[in-house]
């Protein structure tokens, strides 16, 4: 092993540490395991002596994750959780029983890394994926939840053998890395299935090429529709779960809002089911974790009259669901958007789904260099809608302009963009109108 010529950390805070990472590697994506997977062997990361289910997906992958960590919370189980990408603050990524781990933790995680991979470089994305790792294992916690971050099958939390692995959806996105049809896409999602383990599918239209691959390595596969299945009925308040030899009764609906959560839950309790030799849970644990889990972001509503939801649906298929779950809530009035998304993305492909549903556009471009300009998607919006757009300097400013723009029994629903949500989340938008300050 190389020794680097420094003695002490590189760096004495987080935000010094993500600053040099952000830089160091000569690429922000470079999928690939073999340099992570070095590492990670030279930390003693592999193979990980507690359980693991890794979850990927176009859509869908945070929500699951977020079921189960609060499943295995609720069964008084450690949980380590590793998702992305973050909202506010970077400890999101990593949480240990539920919690963010601090600054410090992290810093110690990174010095780690850095003294062991000698003259290896490593993304910003790598570094994180073994910061969380090399905490789990510290921590000696029961149970490691693990999202994918792009793909699957080159993703660095793939240098784990999932005990049990979960594709939520299949859809269309990332396409300069995963390729341009779901086919493809299908197949790189399916590179975290393992021989001899159980591989869950969320999606009731896997591609044929996810399905192969687990037929060819010999997975266990469960398929949403035929191996499990959420039962809703005419009661809003409980379902059922059918599926892995069993059947669930009575089990309170997600408390993450939006008709495909049944879908995500489903997939969630497979993966628990599977793996219940190892890891025992009771239908009690499973009904506290669905009623607690939350996720912020995610068809989440901040505030009433005007209603503001924020969403991070950023691909076609996300904008597919998101179009469900409005049309799920009443709305009396009308519904207005504030949009801001990345320059990569397949805008008509988003809003497609929302034509039917949204009366008025607010755009903008959040703050990153890999944003779409304002005046650029107002024109494409204007193109495929036909309908009058407002182009606006910020997030916040497009926000302001919707609330003042809607009456109270209008919705807002920001989306586009987990940077636009998350401005939007740092802002002051939640809660009743001030006083004296009436649309804020």
């Amino acid at each position: 092993m190389t020794t680097p010529a420094f003695a002490g950390p590189r760096h004495h805070t987080l935000a010094a540490w993500l600053a040099w990472q952000e830089q160091a590697h000569t690429r922000a994506i470079d999928l690939g395991l073999e340099r992570v997977a070095e590492v990670a062997d030279r930390l003693q990361l592999r193979p990980a002596p507690m359980p693991v289910v890794i979850v990927g997906g176009t859509n869908g992958k945070g929500s699951t994750v977020a079921m189960l960590e609060a499943i295995y919370l609720a069964a008084g189980y450690r949980v380590g959780c590793y998702t992305s990408p973050h909202l506010i603050h970077y400890n999101e990524r990593i949480r240990i029983d539920g919690r963010p781990v601090a600054d410090a933790p992290i810093c110690e995680a990174f010095a780690a890394i850095d003294r062991a991979r000698g003259e290896i470089s490593l993304s910003y994305f790598e570094f994180g994926t073994l910061a969380a790792l090399w905490l789990f294992h510290r921590e000696r916690v029961d149970v490691m939840v693990l999202e994918v971050g792009l793909g699957g099958r080159l993703d660095a939390v793939n240098i784990l053998d999932a005990d049990v692995a979960v594709v939520t959806a299949v859809g269309i996105d990332h396409q300069a890395f995963l390729g341009d049809d779901r086919e493809s896409i299908g197949f790189e999602k399916a590179g975290i299935f393992r021989g001899g383990r159980v591989a869950v599918c969320g999606d009731a239209d896997p591609p044929a090429r996810l399905l192969a691959h687990a037929d060819g390595i010999g997975a266990r596969l469960l398929l949403a529709g035929r191996d499990f299945a959420p039962l809703t009925g005419s009661r809003t308040d409980t379902w059922q779960y059918r599926g892995a030899g069993l059947v669930l009764e009575g089990l309170p609906a997600p408390a993450l809002s939006g008709s495909v959560q049944y879908r995500n839950a489903s997939s969630a309790i497979t993966a628990v089911v599977s793996l219940r030799e190892r890891l025992p849970v009771t239908q009690d644990a499973v009904g506290r974790g669905l009623a607690t889990a939350r996720l912020p972001g995610r068809f989440q509503l901040l505030r009433e009259a005007p209603a503001l939801w924020v969403d991070v649906a950023h691909n076609p298929q996300g904008a597919e669901s998101l179009a469900l779950n409005l049309l799920g809530v009443p709305c009396r009035g009308r519904t207005l958007a504030v949009m801001g998304v990345m320059a990569d993305k397949d805008v008509e492909g988003i809003l497609h789904p929302l034509l039917e549903v949204i009366h008025d556009w607010h755009v903008a471009a959040p703050r990153t260099e890999r944003a779409l300009e304002a005046g650029v998607l107002a024109e494409r919006v204007a193109v495929l809608t036909r309908q009058p757009v407002q182009s606006h300097a910020s997030v916040e400013q497009a926000c302001r302009a919707a609330l003042a723009a809607a009456g109270p029994e209008d919705r807002i629903i920001v989306f586009g963009s987990f940077f636009t949500v998350a401005e939007v989340l740092q802002g002051a938008f939640s809660g009743p109108p001030p006083t004296g300050r009436p649309g804020l």
